[in-house]
């Protein structure tokens, strides 16, 4: 049956525009924008509230294999699906890592039958993610593999990484990396500064992360390979980032939404659910990165739902787990960029869906005749009071428990079917 949504507000990332206008599903697909109710159409009256393309999360940490008690494929897509996620982008740091074929069709094969949102993976880069020997490249992306990386564990040897990025290049494969220098921020949990030394917490100055992009994009000259780096978050990045993309290298960049919504200061008086990797940085980072989304310097806002269970955030600062879950916080934090006037939700959208899609060549993101019906209904303006108990995470380690918020999902829609219902 053909599904008819009128009244809609909706939120157009590649246009940068908002119109009220209706859209019709048909066939998994968007069928038409702005006609009439077909007869025999189911319809849905969305009464004014916002229609936008289903979030590609790029970067979800899910437990399968080996932590399947933090996170399964089944509660990862429960959450994504009443977070507006209509695609996970899932990480290959589980154990074991997903660096063969037959464990990246393991994973395929489990979330393909488990979760009712869609999940593709990325695969390691290096065997066991250990920085010793790349992978199967070829053998990983005819399996499925939409993109290679060893995502927080940087690999310390160039010639390696210089043997894996030529490989990747040769193949057309997308390589993500995690611009840190190693050394400098083994053992950090929070950003250096005065904050750091008053609360006495090992620290890493925000120019490792420059240190670790400024080798990455050197690769990528030599090489050519296309790159995307996980997590841009430092003010002092964005001058290589740029000169990177004026150089007309094939390199974007993405951020995490706890870095564009929260600060080093919000970690208090040693709130574990606020570290996360990289650390939080300082506020005039935090505001120079969405001036840096909203220009298109950095491309892509993800959730890099890390989840940790109870027992792992316990603990003293630094020796707790790093990481916050994600997946269902990504569109009421995101809302807080929109009311606070910092970025308008055609340009959200555009980082959250629109261009994750387009860097991993997905035709998912856009709403457009004939694109997969992957939407969201929300309403941005709804409040709210955060619960983690609420959550349908397995893990419940997020830093915004307690907070208000706005911006509800009211329905998920995936081909064109509806995997989540606010409605009771």
């Amino acid at each position: 049956m053909s599904t008819y949504i009128t009244n809609a507000r909706l939120i157009d990332p590649e246009a940068l525009t908002e119109t009220t206008t209706s859209l019709l599903i048909d066939g998994g697909l968007i069928a038409e924008i702005g006609g009439p109710a077909p007869e025999g159409a189911a319809v849905i009256d969305a009464n004014g509230k916002c229609l936008a393309p289903g979030i590609v999360d790029m970067g979800v940490r899910i437990g399968e294999p080996g932590d399947r008690h933090k996170e399964s494929f089944r509660s990862a897509g429960l959450a994504a699906a009443a977070g507006g996620v209509t695609t996970i982008i899932a990480r290959p740091d589980t154990s074991p890592a997903i660096d063969t074929p037959e464990v990246l069709e393991f994973v395929t094969r489990r979330a393909r039958e488990a979760s009712p949102v869609r999940i593709l993976h990325m695969a390691a880069l290096t065997k066991g993610r250990e920085g010793r020997e790349m992978t199967e490249i070829g053998f990983l992306l005819d399996a499925g593999a939409v993109a290679f990386t060893d995502a927080e564990a940087v690999c310390t040897n160039t010639k390696v990484l210089n043997r894996a990025f030529t490989y990747a290049r040769s193949l057309g494969a997308l390589v993500i990396g995690h611009p840190q220098e190693p050394g400098l921020s083994a053992g950090s949990a929070v950003t250096k500064g005065k904050f750091a030394s008053l609360r006495g917490l090992p620290d890493v100055h925000p120019m490792a992360e420059r240190m670790g992009l400024d080798r990455d994009i050197a690769l990528v000259e030599m090489t050519g390979v296309r790159y995307h780096a996980d997590q841009v978050t430092s003010a002092r990045t964005l001058p290589a980032l740029e000169r990177a993309k004026a150089n007309g290298f094939d390199v974007t960049a993405g951020i995490s939404i706890h870095h564009l919504t929260l600060n080093e200061y919000d970690v208090g008086d040693y709130r574990t659910f606020f570290k996360v990797t990289p650390p939080l940085r300082s506020e005039e980072d935090r505001l120079a990165m969405v001036d840096a989304v909203a220009s298109g310097l950095i491309d892509i806002i993800c959730s890099m739902h890390t989840p940790q269970d109870e027992e792992s955030k316990r603990l003293p600062f630094e020796d707790a787990a790093s990481g916050a879950v994600g997946l269902e916080t990504l569109l009421p934090a995101a809302m807080r960029l929109y009311h606070q006037g910092g970025l308008t939700l055609p340009e959200l959208f555009r980082a959250m869906a629109l261009n994750p899609a387009k860097r991993l060549g997905l035709p998912q993101g856009r709403v457009a005749v004939g694109a997969p019906a992957d939407l969201v209904l929300f309403d941005p303006d709804a409040p709210f009071v955060m619960d983690r108990f609420a959550l349908r995470s397995k893990s419940k380690n997020t830093p915004f428990d307690g907070q208000r918020m706005e911006g509800r999902v009211i329905a998920t829609f995936v081909n064109g079917q509806k995997v989540f219902d606010a409605a009771p």
